[in-house]
């Protein structure tokens, strides 16, 4: 525990079961991580991957079966000791996926909650809502009820909620999860820039990749109950180690290849007949599987290197570019998809794929 100097939160060996005796079922199978001062970490993985689970342990709403949680130096949970701090006193601020906010109340009044429960003075409580509200862009809007809002200023008002009394870190369940696709990127952008600004330490739940890519610092990524993969966005896009997170982490597409050969991390494949060349990557046991991201695929009109040629299906008009899916009308097989500045003509292409970018697991 010797980082606790410099981390807002610690977690360390953390096991939490749903249940009891023979009919308990393991949650999280000993997750370590750390947050350190002003950092975004993001909670990245499938449903039932432990990620809100881990959130609510942090946050006091679930109790571990063993383990240490630290809020900077101070422990808050220790299996050994069988001691667990409630999580009212912890001071950690917490933004519901729901939101949660009273619909009763008006905006200056769920943003107040918290400093009342605390006894603070009108005054201070009045300068410090006040503040925060502005800060969100939400002060003309103090009067306000919940119904009177739109899904980006409830999701504001939540947050400069768990704001106010400048709690050490705030963690954040799927805080976009509730906004339709285009105010979603927005409240991305929002989300990200407040972050920055006000110099925040945060942990934040999220099942969608490049939300996780975009607002946070480091990105732990869940599988089973246990961390796959931490890194930084980049890194684990880029480098993934293992095929879970290359997988989990972009749009791939997954080829039929058999390895013939392989020397050093440079393996020879066959795919239906057509030979290419790929990288090795991360521990492959059992059948090798090999994965190509979409956009790394070049198309070509005229035979090139490490490319396999296959006639065009059909493409899809995205706004700033178009998906083309290359498969023979009568394959049984997935097929595999490129992007394209241009809607291409039918016909037959050469589909080049990097070597470096060939990924075999």
């Amino acid at each position: 525990m010797n980082e606790l100097t410099t981390n807002e939160l610690t977690v360390n060996d953390l096991h939490l079961d749903y249940g009891t005796g023979a009919t308990a079922n393991p949650i999280l199978k000993g997750v370590s991580m750390h947050l350190q001062k002003g950092e975004v970490v993001a909670l990245l993985g499938p449903s039932g991957s432990g990620k809100t689970t881990l959130l609510r342990a942090v946050a006091g709403l679930e109790s571990p079966k063993q383990g240490v949680i630290a809020i900077g130096e101070r422990n808050v949970y220790d299996g050994a000791k069988n001691f667990e701090l409630a999580a009212e006193h912890r001071n950690l601020g917490l933004v519901f996926q729901s939101y949660a906010l009273w619909p009763h109340k008006t905006v200056f009044e769920n943003v107040a909650y918290g400093l009342k429960l605390r006894k603070m003075g009108a005054t201070e409580i009045k300068d410090k809502v006040a503040d925060v509200l502005k800060n969100l862009g939400l002060g003309h809007l103090a009067e306000r009820y919940p119904h009177q809002l739109s899904g980006g200023q409830q999701q504001r008002v939540a947050i400069a909620r768990a704001l106010v009394y400048n709690p050490p870190v705030i963690l954040l369940d799927e805080p976009l999860s509730n906004l339709d696709a285009k105010l979603r990127e927005e409240a991305r952008a929002f989300l990200r820039e407040l972050i920055v600004r006000l110099g925040l330490s945060a942990l934040m739940v999220t099942h969608d990749q490049a939300e996780a890519m975009a607002i946070s610092d480091r990105i732990l990524l869940l599988n089973n109950g246990k961390i796959e993969q931490q890194g930084t966005p980049q890194s684990m896009y880029e480098t993934p180690e293992t095929l879970f997170t290359a997988e989990f982490m972009g749009s791939n597409n997954k080829l039929p290849a058999k390895v013939v050969g392989r020397d050093g991390n440079r393996v020879q494949l066959d795919v239906n007949g057509a030979r290419l060349t790929g990288t090795a990557r991360g521990a492959a046991g059992g059948e090798p599987t090999t994965i190509i991201r979409v956009e790394e695929v070049k198309i070509s009109a005229t035979p090139v290197e490490n490319a396999i040629e296959m006639p065009l299906l059909t493409c899809m008009y995205l706004g700033d570019r178009f998906e083309c899916l290359f498969k023979s009308p009568d394959s049984t097989e997935a097929g595999l998809r490129a992007y394209s500045k241009y809607k291409l003509e039918p016909g037959r292409y050469w589909l080049q794929m990097p070597v470096e970018k060939l990924w075999v697991f």
